[in-house]
């Protein structure tokens, strides 16, 4: 990706992304081995994007979550006990935890990194079940301030804006960063592996599992999807992003993870951004040239928080609009069976009234 093909290069990036490698683990107060790279936090939501690291051994308190909350095991392994029921996640498991969920256990059997976006708080509890502390958006703003970090804006006034100078500290670079192809996470056989994740909760999927769709007339784009929200209209899934990617401008945000490859994008460098790059494209963000700038696959995670419209270029009419629908249209077409939203099983918070004073 030349200057030329991409005149609006700015010297100082774009005010969307962080690069995740550059930033230190700060260490989460009052429980042990926790540490985190935050990325976003958002005082109008309340929703926030970090990577977790447990350390071996360690775990978070059992936890009720407030709102959802979806993950990429990136490195490592978990542990993760529901209901009574274990599951263990290897590196390239997606998960969602619905809202009002209890989580028993969530163990790092290895140092484990975990992608994570939590739509709400999350309550950590203590041994007798009773509340401990609740984890917020302003807990990672504080710990951004704290160790001076700029997070990355939320909205596209802010993004076009680039406020504040980026971590000038030793950083710590990634696991996925160390490894020849960490592509493999999501693309890897299973026949190939030699560790798979042992799923028994309905909420987690191995995206290795995960058939790529095709969208016709972008053959060079495929996705793997993995969860589709009729009541919100978030979409999760993996993107294979092999060409130019239409001129397009998103009417809601979205946010991804590069895994593999380089990623070439509107004010960005010519030579791109690579694996560890965290992006925010908040609503109303345009890309005319979004595209690869290596031979290898490029490769992303992607959260879409509202539909893409899709043109041929600044000015001229829409041609097509991708919301929820189209998505869980290509999922049912290809036979793709979706992580769930909602549990309707879930009995674990029937009895549990953390708020109500003892009588």
């Amino acid at each position: 990706m030349s200057e030329a093909a991409n005149p609006e290069y700015n010297p100082s990036g774009v005010g969307d992304c962080i690069d995740t490698n550059k930033l230190p683990w700060v260490s989460i107060p009052n429980i042990s081995g926790l540490s985190i790279k935050p990325a976003r936090a958002s005082t109008e939501s309340g929703i926030f994007s970090v990577i977790l690291k447990l350390e071996a051994g360690s775990s978070l308190p059992s936890s009720i979550y407030l709102g959802g909350m979806d993950m990429l095991i990136l490195s490592g392994q978990i542990e993760y006990d529901q209901d009574g029921t274990k599951s263990i996640l290897n590196p390239g498991t997606w998960g969602f935890i619905c809202a009002n969920s209890k989580v028993n256990a969530f163990v790092a059997n290895e140092d484990t990194e975990v992608l994570a976006n939590f739509y709400s708080g999350v309550a950590f509890l203590k041994d007798d079940g009773s509340l401990a502390s609740i984890f917020t958006a302003l807990d990672v703003l504080s710990l951004a301030k704290e160790t001076n970090i700029t997070l990355v804006p939320n909205s596209l006034s802010a993004c076009m804006e680039i406020d504040g100078e980026p971590y000038r500290g030793n950083g710590e670079p990634l696991a996925i960063t160390a490894t020849e192809n960490a592509g493999k996470l999501v693309n890897e056989p299973i026949s190939e592996s030699a560790i798979g994740s042992e799923v028994t909760h309905p909420h987690f999927v191995d995206t290795r599992e995960v058939p790529w769709l095709v969208l016709p007339g972008m053959e060079d784009v495929g996705l793997k999807i993995l969860r589709v929200s009729e009541e919100t209209g978030y979409i999760s899934l993996i993107v294979r992003h092999n060409g130019v990617a239409a001129p397009h401008t998103h009417i809601g945000a979205s946010d991804f993870l590069v895994l593999q490859g380089r990623l070439g994008v509107r004010a960005g460098p010519p030579e791109g951004y690579g694996p560890g790059i965290w992006f925010y494209e908040p609503a109303g963000a345009r890309h005319d040239a979004t595209q690869r700038v290596t031979d290898e696959d490029l490769i992303y995670t992607a959260n879409l928080y509202g539909p893409i419209m899709f043109d041929s270029g600044p000015g001229t009419q829409i041609e097509s609009v991708l919301s929820w629908k189209e998505y869980k249209g290509m999922a049912e077409e290809g036979g793709i069976k979706l992580v769930p939203s909602t549990r309707s099983d879930d009995s674990s918070l029937l009895a549990w009234a953390p708020l109500k004073a003892s009588s």
